[in-house]
């Protein structure tokens, strides 16, 4: 049997971009023998000591502690393997189906993945009990790329077996099928070459969700 090549990748369940992604990655199992391995970061650890954020943005950090919470929680009571599934029925209800992160949107997503409904009260828990697994779970991702990026992070093996890890690719709509594959083999030619850092090109659209 052909053992599946590991795929590291960090998200803060609020992202759309990381949504985005998250969904190509997804069409890329279907594709290549690839096992997502899925890890929390957050977008409001990340911006904690800016001063310099719209309020706009700054309110928006503020909701996206909860959903990272109830996450985090979640792997740490239920194990590893319901990290995906949660992912998926979170990011389903706040952006496909526009609810954001409402506190109703949480408590269906638990209960679409068999997950017990009071891991909703970690939602607003202060101080948060898995906070330090928390912060390492984001430290362990944005280490690898840098503190100037935000999410995803994903990361791939590299010209010598060892991991890569970049910042996106920032894509909409999330690509399918053979162009899915496409993205994913030019990802781990990149990766390959020990000097490369950055492509990029200014958004002209936002995110297209199915």
């Amino acid at each position: 049997m052909t053992e599946k090549t590991p795929v590291d990748f960090w998200f803060d369940p609020l992202c759309p971009w990381a949504w985005m992604t998250s969904r190509w990655m997804l069409e890329v199992e279907k594709v290549r023998d690839v096992e997502i391995r899925w890890h929390v970061m957050s977008l409001a650890v990340l911006n904690e000591n800016r001063d310099d954020l719209p309020d706009g943005y700054r309110e928006r950090l503020a909701a996206a502690w909860a959903p990272v919470r109830v996450v985090v929680a979640a792997q740490q009571k239920h194990g590893d393997e319901v990290v995906g599934k949660l992912y998926t029925a979170l990011g389903t209800r706040f952006h496909n189906e526009g609810q954001g992160p409402a506190r109703e949107a949480i408590v269906a997503a638990l209960d679409e993945v068999g997950l017990p409904p009071e891991l909703i009260d970690y939602a607003d828990q202060d101080p948060f009990d898995y906070e330090a697994e928390l912060r390492a779970s984001h430290r362990d991702g944005i280490e690898r790329v840098g503190q100037d990026v935000g999410t995803p992070v994903i990361a791939v093996p590299g010209a010598d077996g060892s991991q890569v890890a970049f910042f996106g690719p920032v894509v909409t709509p999330a690509p399918k099928g053979e162009e899915a594959a496409r993205l994913w083999d030019g990802t781990l030619m990149v990766a390959s070459v020990p000097g490369f850092y950055e492509i990029k090109r200014t958004r002209t659209q936002g995110p297209v969700f199915d």
